[in-house]
Parts: structure tokens; C-alpha cells; sequence
């Protein structure tokens, strides 16, 4: 099979479309959430999703309509937490993430057990992306990089000093507040890519990555970006080829990646950081 043959079926063109939109996404957001510690916070929102999505078929509801909401409101319970409850981030995660987990738990026994849709959503399958869901993709995507390209002096402050940002006159808050609902969008987006099990993953690996050679911000963002977007297009086309899963394969290319950028920086030398 050659490569038109290969682009002519739907369900690929539909990976290719959404999921590179997607993976910039995450890229972009996993810079920021990675270099303000917050790394983990798209597997415990990825844990409210399973909540939400096991709510939205014991009611016979769409999905993407219900966890979205909840993820959302799950978001602002763990930016309250930090800020009104002295809790720390990771434990402020941990609460929810539990919560989250646990709903679902019930709500599948509930319901009968774990069934194939749900299991579908837990491991993903990049290649059954309806046509309404890239169209989500498609517009969720770009109104959080622009918000993220309006905002990115504001969020550049933030992130690597808030106290200074909040006192320069920053709306510290309500940027953390929209960084919250950006990142649980990302996280209910993701789901369909590599799965719940595997959301945090795409968030955090390209990050990491881009970190082993990066020099500066906007340099680290560039470069989680195209790790994360090559991984994506390598990963669609090997498991197509090889029948293999492909959200794991996804995941496990930016894993050769990040390898591949540590034994750069070890054997050719950290750069001089901005």
C-alpha cells in the first residue's frame, strides 16, 4: 500500500486531523503544567473523565457532552483546594483523582460491569475519531492555543514566578483559572487519542523531552510541539501497519524520544539555559 492509498480512508484522514491538533495541544499545555509541577494533573482529571464517561452511559448520554462539564468543575476543585485549603498540588490531585475514580467504579457496577465502550475509552482508539468529534477537536484546539498565544506573556510570569507576576498587577487568579479549564478540555479531548489510561503521558513526555536540549520558554514549547506531533503521525502509521494499539504506540515513540534527546544532551552536552 503507498501513501495516497494510505490517505484515502476516512477514519485515517480523521486520525491525522484531530489527533495532530490534539498532540500540539497537549505539548503546549505539558510545557506549562511540567514547569509549574502540576505534571500529574492530567492523569487525575484523566480519572474524573472515566467518572464522567461512566455517568454519561449509565444515563445513555454522549460522552464527550458529560465529562466535559465535570472535568471542568473537577479543575476548579483542585485550584480551590491549593489556594483556599492549604492543600498541595499533588495531594489537591490526588483527592479528586480518587473521587473521580471511585464514581466511576461504582457507577460501571452499577450498571452491569465494565462493557466494551467503556474499555474503549480507558485504553482509546485514535482511529474510530467520528467526524463531529474532529470538529470539536478542530475548534476546542484552536480557541485554547490562541488563548494560550493572547496570554503568553501573562502565563510565561506565572509560571516561573507567580509571587513577582501577582505583584507586577497580573490577574494571577483568573489565569490560573483559565489554565485549569484548558487543561481539563485537553484531558477530556486526549481520552479518544490514547485512552484515560494514557492521557497523562501525551501531556507530560513531549514536555520532558523538549527540556533535554531546549534553550529558553518559547524554544521548549517549539520543541515539545514536534515531538509530540511526530510521535503522533509515527505512531498512527506503525500501528496501522504493524496492527498494533495505537494510543500505546503513540506513547511508546515519544518514549524513544525522550530517550533519544537524553543521550543528545549526555553525550553532546547540556545547553546554556535563557
Amino acid at each position: 500500500m503507498n501513501i495516497s492509498e494510505f490517505l484515502d480512508y476516512g477514519f485515517i484522514q480523521r486520525a491525522l486531523i484531530a489527533g495532530s491538533l490534539i498532540s500540539v495541544l497537549c505539548a503546549v499545555l505539558g510545557v506549562i503544567l511540567v514547569l509549574r509541577r502540576l505534571s500529574m494533573i492530567g492523569d487525575g482529571l484523566s480519572h474524573v473523565t472515566f467518572g464522567g464517561v461512566a455517568l454519561a452511559m449509565a444515563l445513555n448520554f454522549y460522552p464527550l457532552a458529560v465529562s466535559l462539564p465535570i472535568v471542568v468543575v473537577s479543575s476548579f476543585g483542585i485550584l480551590k483546594m491549593m489556594e483556599k485549603a492549604r492543600v498541595f498540588g499533588d495531594a489537591a490531585i490526588a483527592v479528586v483523582s480518587s473521587i473521580g475514580i471511585a464514581i466511576g467504579i461504582l457507577l460501571a457496577s452499577i450498571a452491569g460491569g465494565f462493557n466494551v465502550d467503556l474499555f474503549s475509552y480507558l485504553f482509546g482508539n485514535i482511529l474510530s475519531i467520528s467526524t463531529l468529534e474532529v470538529g470539536a477537536a478542530v475548534v476546542i484546539s484552536v480557541t485554547v492555543l490562541a488563548a494560550i498565544y493572547f496570554f503568553f506573556d501573562e502565563i510565561f510570569s506565572i509560571t516561573f514566578d507567580e509571587d513577582f507576576a501577582r505583584a507586577s498587577g497580573i490577574p494571577v487568579d483568573r489565569i490560573n483559572a483559565v489554565l485549569m479549564v484548558l487543561t481539563a478540555v485537553t484531558v477530556v479531548l486526549t481520552m479518544k487519542v490514547v485512552g484515560i489510561m494514557l492521557t497523562s503521558a501525551l501531556l507530560v513526555l513531549p514536555a520532558v523531552t523538549a527540556f533535554q536540549n531546549a534553550r529558553g520558554f518559547r524554544n521548549a514549547i517549539i520543541m515539545a510541539s514536534i515531538a509530540s506531533l511526530f510521535s503522533l503521525l509515527s505512531g498512527v502509521c506503525i500501528s496501522f501497519a504493524l496492527n498494533l494499539p495505537a494510543g500505546a504506540t503513540i506513547v511508546m515513540v515519544n518514549v524513544f524520544l525522550f530517550c533519544g534527546a537524553f543521550f543528545f544532551r549526555h553525550f553532546f552536552g547540556s545547553p546554556a539555559t535563557e
